[in-house]
């Protein structure tokens, strides 16, 4: 018998925070690195929200809280909800977690029985798949093609729904193609779904005001109200609030569904920081007005990747409506031989060639379900930016 569960076994460590790690492992051996496989916006974290930190350290709201939340911030959640999706939940019907992952965790281990099968459309998040198969379910992988904007075409869904389907995940704006779906594209969607009633849908909405070009955002039960009683809308502060350390995330739905989460927590992680909480309370009904200003700053940076990314020799770059991050295809360096003498086979290995020769940290398609592509995080500053692409240029230029 082996030491290590079986469930543990089949999962692998997070590619995303696999290649930060190496990243930075290098930067420490004093290489030139240049990392852009971090989904983490440079902005700071606002003051005002610091400021309710420090605050709350002062007053002494530092013991432990409610499993899933402190009534405060279970009422600015509510609050946002309403305001922002027209969605009306009670305080019951939220859970607040250590970060978005938690929720998604929770809920796919409340939930999940041994075959249960859950749809994931590709290019996904690295951790969905992970998750499902730790709770003993088969993840249904569909994917999608840069033809069609990284989007889930309606007929693919009802093709890979089965009577065994329990979950459908989806994310708008996705990590890590930045493809958002507008109302009537999110509306052929849902219509499917809404002929399916044993199928309940988990939407990751985190990078929900990270659009750009006046882009209008959407989430599945403001589309279609039916979907409301099964569904689950999970969000939190890390991205928009530039708040990824803060380690905050929630979700709101049926309230069977959060008592199951709440019960589930309570076994593992209990709480949620209560400083951090505070700080959340501030972020969701404190001033908005640094998320217009951040997000004209990604979108030129957007803007600026994508142009030079698609004039790099063989790259073919997609603007994205969202998020702070591109997926490019790399398909025409396959079979090319790097500076190294080594061939690019996949594009695993044009993400290994291009940090060993130009020193540019990137995360490979096949992490997220889709080859022959790559992922960039432009959620860094605009200088730095620049001298990446000028060296995935130039790597991309020696190719042979």
């Amino acid at each position: 018998m082996g030491f290590i569960s079986d469930s543990l076994n089949r999962i692998q460590p997070s590619a995303t925070i696999s290649i930060s790690n190496k990243a930075m492992a290098l930067k420490a051996e004093g290489r030139d690195i240049i990392g852009l496989s971090a989904g983490e916006p440079d902005f700071d974290t606002p003051d005002n929200i610091k400021e309710a930190a420090i605050t709350a350290i002062r007053k002494g709201y530092t013991k432990y809280t409610n499993v899933d939340g402190i009534p405060e911030l279970k009422k600015a959640i509510v609050a946002k909800f309403k305001r922002e999706n027209g969605l009306d939940y009670k305080v019951s019907q939220v859970s607040v977690g250590t970060g978005g992952k938690q929720i998604l965790f929770n809920a796919l281990l409340a939930t999940v029985n041994p075959g249960d099968e859950v749809i994931i459309p590709a290019p996904y998040w690295v951790s969905y798949p992970d998750i499902v198969m730790l709770a003993g379910g088969k993840p249904v992988f569909v994917e999608t093609t840069i033809e069609h904007g990284f989007k889930l075409q309606p007929e693919q869904l009802e093709r890979a729904i089965t009577p065994k389907t329990k979950w459908f995940i989806f994310n708008s704006p996705s990590n890590p193609s930045g493809a958002a779906y507008s109302k009537p594209e999110l509306k052929k969607v849902t219509d499917v779904l809404a002929k399916h009633p044993h199928v309940w849908v988990l939407t990751d909405d985190m990078y929900e005001h990270l659009v750009y070009d006046d882009f209008v955002f959407a989430t599945p039960a403001q589309v279609e109200p039916t979907l409301y009683e099964r569904t689950l809308t999970m969000n939190g502060v890390s991205k928009a609030y530039c708040m990824t350390g803060w380690r905050i995330g929630y979700g709101a739905g049926p309230e069977p569904l959060i008592k199951a989460m709440s019960k589930l927590q309570s076994q593992s992680t209990s709480n949620p920081s209560s400083i951090a909480q505070w700080a959340a309370v501030e972020a969701l009904n404190g001033p908005q007005d640094f998320i217009p200003a951040n997000n004209k700053v990604f979108k030129e940076r957007r803007d600026l990747v994508v142009s030079m990314l698609n004039q790099a020799k063989g790259l073919s770059c997609p603007t994205p409506e969202g998020a702070f991050y591109v997926y490019p295809s790399c398909k025409a360096a396959i079979g090319k031989t790097a500076p190294s003498g080594n061939v690019i086979k996949t594009d695993e290995d044009f993400v290994t060639e291009l940090l060993a020769a130009e020193g540019v940290a990137a995360v490979h398609g096949a992490a997220f379900g889709t080859s022959p592509f790559f992922r960039i995080s432009y959620a860094t500053a605009t200088d730095v930016l620049e001298d990446a692409c000028r060296r995935v240029q130039r790597f991309c230029g020696n190719l042979r």
